[in-house]
């Protein structure tokens, strides 16, 4: 049986496959619960949108202003060259799941959670955020186009982030973050450093969702509660 594209939300330490090894330890002191994404090549794009989305559930007003950023984000798909028929259905698909959410009132996490472990509509989802990054990435080419090792900033954009199941680099989160003016914060626990790596994407920035990075793979976590 494939796993949920987007799983429920659990304790951390349940989750963890090495819950002793010091990364771990130090990772569930700053967090607590997590959420699995399904390691089909597109778990950053769904774990992105999904974390967003989560954090905006109970506010009405910011919840618009990204349907409207979302709407809008349909005039950079064009300048980069795409025919609306290509992207109009993916857009339409992702401001109803805003809707959706907007219309659940009492019962938002659910609905959001149910709509994104529907294969058509999270998948429609997550091509047209790999549209939107790759109109960004080519809008913007005079300064992306020293981050890309493809022939051309084109080519890579074609090859790398426009098809489905391909794993995105740094530059890919980049040009998502700007195109939707989110803000992110990935924990890292690659390399042979005893300590978790930070990176916040912008630099400085108040990150309103945190992916943890494993194995080529990302996570949605969440940060203990202060008291």
């Amino acid at each position: 049986m494939e796993p949920l594209y987007v799983s429920s939300r659990e304790d951390l330490n349940m989750m963890l496959d090495q819950p002793s090894h010091a990364k771990y330890k130090e990772l569930c002191t700053q967090f607590q619960s997590m959420r699995r994404i399904r390691g089909d090549g597109n778990c950053f794009y769904r774990a992105f949108c999904f974390a967003h989305l989560e954090s905006l559930l109970q506010n009405d007003r910011a919840l618009q202003r990204f349907k409207d950023r979302v709407n809008d984000s349909g005039k950079d798909l064009r300048s980069a060259g795409f025919d609306e028929s290509s992207f109009n259905h993916l857009l339409t698909t992702f401001l109803y799941v805003v809707d959706q959410c907007k219309a659940a009132c009492n019962d938002r996490e659910e609905t959001l959670f149910r709509v994104f472990n529907e294969q058509t509509t999270s998948d429609s989802i997550v091509q047209y955020l790999r549209l939107l990054t790759s109109a960004h990435l080519q809008n913007n080419a005079d300064f992306f186009k020293n981050f890309v090792e493809s022939p051309n900033l084109r080519v890579y954009c074609t090859q790398e982030v426009e098809a489905m199941a391909m794993e995105c680099d740094h530059v890919d989160i980049l040009a998502l973050s700007e195109a939707l003016g989110v803000s992110l914060h990935i924990v890292s626990v690659e390399g042979e450093d005893q300590q978790l790596a930070h990176h916040t994407i912008p630099e400085g920035a108040q990150a309103s969702l945190h992916l943890l990075y494993k194995a080529a793979h990302y996570d949605i976590i969440y940060p203990l509660v202060q008291q």
